[in-house]
């Protein structure tokens, strides 16, 4: 809850009917946790409402596992709130709306895989019933209070994710969320350069854009591109083979259904995440056509040189598959000598430590081991643009003005780099809680709001006194 003093500046803190805002509760000086708003004429959209976890080795020394920022700035103030508008269904996007929404009590609005992702969370806590979901689909254009809103299709690492357009009398934004320019996606919709030239052909004060990657030269490699090399790694091996990856990446899955089918393996899931990821995308129509799955409970009767598993935990979580098949503690199965673990994945900034010991554990009981670093030919390909994807999307959005978000530091900087060098006219670069301005005038007010975040203890939220600083 805010303080009195705080409770007074944030109801000064309402912009009229000159006012274009947005404001970052979470995301922007950190990955993870994505939080933001925008604000006009005594009205706010809220984009995404996600989490982050904390380290596996605790190192964050916060005790909670599952973090999320606090919205007490907008939640005083909840009936100025209009919408919550969600852009794909990764949990640092998606994953405190059952935690937030009575705090929030704003209709969302959301793709049909994102939104089948959060019913099954808002079940889980009883609201299945209680919140107004409405779905929206890439194209359509909707009046959402004083916001005029345009869901844009772009490609990532998980199912038919968009940006969007939000458009008021004074000013206009394109939020990027997650993207990258992928060619070949596998599953879900495409992006469309026509779209994004319209786009920025009607005029885009700012960009507010996804600053994972800008870091990195280069194009992401697409989706697509993956199958050679796991295909190779997976026929070489004489045991079982176990992909580590990202749970949330059903074209991941479609390329290994394939791969499964090609080496005659049996494809099998670990980790109730992944689980509930392919169920969701068996029921929006999007799961792989080919080869069927395995229970869990079957995989100890089948030959060893038959299975193919793909595994949640690739960053090293506590209580993933992965993980305790790394200490023989999976009720289901347990690996030995000669086994294979595939990482196609990279490490989350942050990770790299737990990955290690991950790593080492396995290795000690005589598992095969093979990283993207490792292998010859690609095995993994991030949902992130890097630098040339960055130019190729300014040169079609033609923005006034790039605020980059969703990245440390060193990405930030990265992005406002590149855009300046870009010939873009201005880069705002600030943290959670500063007020960037986009009409009238455009600036930064820093430490507008304050950003603290909370965490999910045994029967509440409770307040950690922690906040991401760029100084």
């Amino acid at each position: 809850m805010l303080s009195l003093t705080d409770r007074e500046t944030a109801a000064k803190m309402t912009p009229d009917n000159h006012d274009f805002w947005f404001l970052p509760l979470g995301g922007c000086g950190e990955i993870g946790m994505n939080m933001n708003l925008y604000g006009h004429d005594e009205q706010w959209l809220m984009v995404d409402c996600g989490v982050t976890f904390r380290d596996a080795d605790g190192t964050n020394g916060s005790g909670y596992d599952i973090q999320m920022p606090d919205p007490a700035f907008i939640s005083e103030k909840h009936e100025q709130l209009q919408a919550l508008l969600l852009t794909h269904a990764h949990e640092d996007h998606i994953g405190a709306v059952a935690h937030l929404w009575k705090r929030l009590r704003c209709p969302v609005y959301a793709t049909a895989f994102t939104a089948e992702m959060l019913r099954r969370k808002l079940a889980e806590h009883g609201l299945q019933d209680k919140v107004p979901v409405h779905l929206v689909e890439a194209g359509d254009r909707i009046q959402i209070g004083v916001f005029d809103v345009e869901w844009i299709p772009n490609t990532h690492s998980i199912p038919s994710p968009c940006g969007v357009v939000i458009r008021t009398d004074v000013g206009s934004v394109f939020h990027t969320a997650d993207w990258k320019l992928d060619p070949e996606p596998q599953v879900g919709h495409h992006f469309e350069e026509s779209i994004y030239r319209r786009v920025g052909e009607s005029g885009i004060q700012a960009m507010v854009c996804d600053s994972t990657c800008a870091d990195q030269p280069g194009h992401s490699l697409s989706e697509g591109a993956l199958y050679d090399g796991l295909h190779e790694h997976i026929e070489k091996a004489s045991g079982r083979v176990v992909i580590a990856c990202f749970g949330s990446n059903i074209a991941r899955l479609h390329t290994l259904a394939r791969v499964a089918a090609a080496t005659n393996r049996h494809l099998g899931l670990l980790g109730r995440s992944l689980i509930n990821t392919a169920s969701a995308a068996r029921a929006t129509g999007l799961w792989p056509s080919e080869g069927s799955l395995v229970q869990s409970e079957h995989l100890a009767y089948l030959p060893r040189e038959t299975l193919l598993l793909v595994a949640t935990g690739s960053q090293g979580e506590p209580r993933t598959a992965l993980n305790r098949l790394s200490h023989d503690s999976f009720r289901d199965l347990s690996l030995e000598e000669g086994d294979t673990v595939i990482f196609s994945a990279r490490a989350i900034p942050g990770n790299e430590k737990s990955i290690e010991q991950l790593i080492a554990r396995l290795e000690a009981r005589g598992i095969h081991i093979m990283t993207p670093d490792k292998s010859t030919k690609p095995i993994h390909a991030s949902g992130h643009p890097g630098a040339e994807e960055l130019r190729t999307l300014y040169s079609w959005i033609k923005p006034q003005v790039v605020i980059p978000v969703h990245g440390e530091k060193s990405h930030l900087v990265a992005q406002s780099a590149l855009a300046k060098d870009c010939g873009i006219e201005r880069q705002l670069t600030g943290q959670n809680g500063d007020l960037f301005m986009i009409a009238p005038t455009t600036a930064i007010r820093r430490n507008a709001v304050p950003c603290n975040r909370l965490g999910v203890g045994k029967k509440s939220l409770e307040i950690i006194s922690e906040r991401v600083t760029l100084s």
